[in-house]
């Protein structure tokens, strides 16, 4: 029964959502609060002493909690005119049998990656 209880509290709790974000935030810049004050302030929140101390750090060094511009995975890169691109390819080696280029020689052709093409 204690695992089942524990194991529901690691599933619920998970990150830190937009009000724990400015909660810390305004705990930190107006009254000065640690991680450990803050958390055994607010024990039925559940954080984890290390994600406030990052996002302290966060706040610290940017002054916001927002994520930085740019930060997380890039866009994908197949845009329209990168499909016409490697479309026009395949299509100009239907006329001539016997000569393909492989997704390798598209890739170095275009400067799309090969797992794009």
């Amino acid at each position: 029964m204690l695992i089942l209880l524990i194991l529901i509290a690691f599933i619920v709790m998970g990150r830190l959502n937009a009000e724990d974000r400015s909660l810390i935030c305004n705990l930190h810049t107006n009254k000065g609060s640690g991680s450990t004050r803050m958390i055994k302030e607010f024990p039925n929140k559940m954080w984890k002493r290390r994600a406030v101390d990052y996002l302290m750090k966060k706040i610290d060094l940017d002054g916001t909690t927002a994520r930085k511009p740019g930060s997380g995975r890039p866009k994908s890169a197949r845009t329209t005119e990168d499909v016409e691109i490697v479309s026009e390819l395949n299509c100009s080696q239907e006329d001539t049998p016997h000569s393909h280029l492989s997704p390798r020689e598209i890739a170095r052709q275009t400067g799309i990656s090969r797992s794009s093409v």
